[in-house]
């Protein structure tokens, strides 16, 4: 039976804080979440918290396993991807592959583990709802998978699935 893990970007914000939209958002993007959640991971950013905060509140679900922290999630080279998106002009990792390759390579191959740790915390069938950040988000989802996606928008996502030792990316619901 497949694991999931439901990835998607935190909400408008002002800093690592959620802006007032972005509270708004993360509310109505949690009244129409499927739920039925086995763990919810943060990347560690307030910004990601909060906004899975949110999406808890606005489902009134208890989760278990409650939220945790993959660090994972999150790079350590936060200023250089700025700087690869301002030389691209562009979120597309195509673009940011040829701003900065090594990068891409290098920062998606360590974030791609981020979600290997999520899955392996998953039960048989289980599910996960990770809030992360764009464009490491779409790097991790390459790493793991070899596809490319499209920039996330504030809010939105995509469904990562692991049959076995395969990675796959499903569109959302």
């Amino acid at each position: 039976m497949p694991r999931t893990i439901e990835l998607r970007r935190h909400t408008d914000d002002d800093d690592d804080e959620l802006s007032e939209d972005g509270v708004r958002a993360a509310l109505e993007l949690g009244a129409g979440v499927e739920g039925g959640y086995d763990l919810l991971v943060s990347s560690g950013a307030q910004r990601s918290t909060q906004t899975i905060a949110c999406l808890l509140a606005a489902r009134g679900e208890r989760v278990e396993k409650g939220v945790v922290v993959e660090r994972g999630l999150r790079s350590e080279d936060e200023d250089r991807w700025r700087d690869a998106y301002g030389k691209a002009g562009s979120g597309e990792l195509e673009a940011l592959e040829g701003a900065d390759p090594e990068l891409v390579a290098q920062d998606g191959a360590a974030l791609a583990e981020g979600l290997k740790r999520i899955f392996s915390r998953l039960p048989e069938g289980g599910r996960a709802l990770a809030v992360g950040h764009s464009p490491t988000n779409e790097a991790a989802v390459y790493g793991l998978t070899g596809e490319r996606i499209a920039p996330m928008g504030k809010g939105e996502g995509v469904l990562v699935v692991a049959e076995g030792e395969q990675y796959r990316v499903d569109p959302l619901g």
